[in-house]
């Protein structure tokens, strides 16, 4: 009988762990499905194909591995087996277990390190920093910055040469994430002690904590840093320090970062439009954000992606629909998709203020842009059209916009039903009622003839 004593899963796993069995069942459950006679491929085959999708079994697979150690002089764990293991362990986050396999494997090294006396190559195992990565995230994913760092000083021991920056700047972003500015200075200049080279991302982390901690020259100094050692920052370098600069209401130095990423040749993302735009709006600065993104617009820069949404809502309350409006036109020139969502808050502004003209121009464009409205804006436009008269125009507007994808609904059909009776235009209100009827809003024979008398005295109930 293969002795296993039962596993102790940690709390709290990102992937479910369910009951186990009793060991008995597992210790046949290898008999059928594992040689009696396996290595390490064999082993991570058993693991990942067999193990790891039986419910009650797949708790045991520390067990299983450190069993497989014990079983045989000649069984020998690998990198393959290392691996396999940290990133299960890593994915239910089960901690304690992973930090036991850490240790396992500083005192069992994998073969292809063993000492070239013996066959082997002089360096450590070329798997070791996927499997420190793997541990570190999931440590500091979990909070425990304690199992984290004792995970990277014990790569430092292990690796030879230089560890990856990518262990490192886990590391830093987890005390980041955290607060612990100093702790993460610490780890950033153990990475300098180290003769490891930080690299962009390294100092973006840096420049993030600063920010957070309210510490806006030092993320300045990261900067300039980062300059120093001759590394480009990217569009995320200078969208964290914009957002610095606006978090500190200098408005000016935020924009000139924006503007000196252009200059190096680095095209915004929506995200950097977003922090310029949102910024400089919801401090009250809707004329800066309008000219920021108009030259963003003339130099060919505004991403795809990004909706003017926002700053479309500000100049609506603000009362300046129609500067609203040049900048809906203004995107719609460049050929710039516009949310749904952005278009009816523009209409809603426009007819809100009386420029009932304007509002019913951007709906004609957005019908012919195929941008379908919901029904409540859409009805609600239709129903200001007939109270002016104009319930011709109303229903072509309908026609044209069911065209294209848009359901029309029961309401639609009575504000043209009622705007045809008050206009005295018995004919179109008789097939709109008509229509009415083939959609299946009008659900009984009484309710057809009360519309079509409404509509011979001329007025609706």
């Amino acid at each position: 009988m293969i002795e296993l004593g039962p596993p102790s899963p940690d709390p709290l796993p990102t992937v479910s762990i369910s009951a186990p069995a009793p060991p008995s069942l597992l210790a046949r459950f290898l008999q059928s499905h594992l040689p009696h006679s396996f290595n390490a491929a064999d082993l991570v085959q058993f693991l990942g194909r067999r193990l790891r999708h039986h419910p009650s079994f797949a708790p045991y697979d520390l067990n299983v591995f450190l069993w497989a150690a014990a079983s045989s002089d000649s069984f020998r764990h690998d990198h393959s087996t290392y691996e396999y293991m940290a990133r299960s362990l890593a994915a239910s986050s089960r901690l304690e277990s992973l930090q036991h396999l850490l240790k396992f494997i500083l005192t069992h090294p994998c073969p292809c390190s063993a000492s070239a006396s013996v066959g082997g190559s002089i360096f450590s195992c070329f798997r070791l920093p996927s499997i420190y990565q793997a541990a570190i995230a999931a440590f500091a994913r979990a909070g425990r910055l304690d199992y984290a760092s004792q995970a990277l000083a014990d790569a430092r021991r292990s690796i030879d040469g230089r560890p990856d920056a990518a262990l490192y700047n886990l590391l830093i972003n987890a005390f980041v994430r955290r607060g612990d500015h100093p702790s993460a200075i610490e780890w950033y200049q153990a990475m300098l002690k180290d003769r490891v080279k930080p690299n962009t991302h390294t100092f973006n982390i840096l420049i993030n904590g600063a920010c957070r901690n309210s510490d806006f020259h030092s993320a300045v100094n990261w900067f300039r840093e980062m300059k120093g050692r001759k590394l480009e920052p990217n569009v995320v370098s200078f969208n964290t320090l914009v957002r610095g600069f606006f978090r500190e209401k200098r408005f000016k130095e935020g924009i000139g970062a924006a503007r000196e990423m252009l200059d190096l040749g680095f095209q915004p993302s929506a995200a950097t439009c977003e922090i310029l735009i949102h910024g400089l709006c919801r401090d009250g600065r809707n004329h800066e954000a309008c000219e920021i993104l108009t030259d963003f617009m003339a130099k060919g820069v505004v991403p795809e992606d990004f909706d003017c949404l926002v700053l479309i809502e500000m100049l609506c309350k603000e009362g300046k629909e129609v500067k609203a409006l040049d900048i809906l036109r203004l995107f719609w020139e460049r050929g710039k998709a516009v949310g749904v969502v952005t278009c009816t808050t523009l209409v809603e502004g426009l007819k809100n203020s009386g420029k009932l003209d304007e509002a019913f121009g951007v709906m004609q464009v957005m019908v012919q842009k195929g941008i379908i409205p919901d029904s409540i804006a859409f009805n609600c436009l239709l129903e200001d059209l007939c109270s002016c008269g104009r319930t011709a125009q109303a229903d072509k507007l309908r026609v044209s916009a069911t065209g294209q994808g848009f359901h029309p609904n029961g309401v639609t059909f009575s504000i043209l039903v009622q705007g045809f009776a008050r206009e005295g235009r018995m004919k179109e209100g008789e097939r709109v009622v008509d229509e009415m009827l083939d959609a299946g809003f009008i659900s009984n024979i009484g309710t057809y003839n009360r519309l079509m008398k409404d509509l011979q005295c001329g007025k609706m109930n």
